[in-house]
């Protein structure tokens, strides 16, 4: 696993979180679907749940101020994990939630020459000879923190693991609106009606 940059302004909690969602990740390999974490307090997680936390080996005296990310059920493949977040809701009881997504990357001259339909951008980008692949964890709690693990095809080694707090501004505020309580947001969420 790549380690966490102390020196970072960031919340170690959820940066160890989603260092740990990277790493299990990175094992399955690549050309993996999009998905959905819940990150819950693992003191209150023992407290809650003893048995499962038994199971995965975890005790409040140990994980003390840690996160324990849940993986959720698998998103539906046909629907972009970007469209999925704006219908989620978390309980109260999730502290923070995180996602991983494998996206390709285009250099920022590349960007007058997209096409506008979603369609044809997509062929586009497929195509560019200069794309990268990416596989991006970001994570997000209630309480503000973020913080993202990036990992390039072409430098597929944990030492080449890039992570920083707002890497992905857009997915971050995509997964702090997943946290925020009923109507706190301008989001439309369909488990809301």
């Amino acid at each position: 696993m790549t380690e966490f940059d102390a020196s970072l302004d960031v919340d170690p909690a959820l940066a160890v979180a989603v260092l740990e969602i990277e790493s299990h990740i990175a094992a399955e390999g690549w050309d993996q679907p999009a998905r959905l974490y819940a990150l819950v307090d693992t003191a209150e997680l023992v407290q809650r749940e003893p048995a499962l936390a038994a199971a995965m080996g975890l005790d409040s005296d140990r994980e003390a101020g840690s996160l324990t990310a849940v993986e959720q059920d698998q998103l539906r493949r046909d629907l972009p994990l970007e469209v999925a977040l704006e219908s989620i809701v978390w309980p109260p009881e999730v502290t923070g939630c995180a996602a991983v997504v494998e996206r390709l990357v285009l250099p920022p001259d590349a960007d007058a020459h997209i096409p506008d339909d979603r369609t044809s951008a997509e062929e586009f980008a497929r195509e560019h000879p200069e794309r990268q692949e990416v596989r991006i964890v970001a994570g997000a709690t209630r309480a503000g923190s973020t913080y993202c693990a990036l990992r390039l095809r072409a430098h597929d080694d944990d030492q080449s693991v890039v992570g920083g707090g707002d890497l992905v501004p857009a997915l971050l505020q995509l997964l702090r609106a997943t946290l925020e309580e009923p109507g706190a947001s301008g989001h439309e969420r369909e488990n809301q009606r």
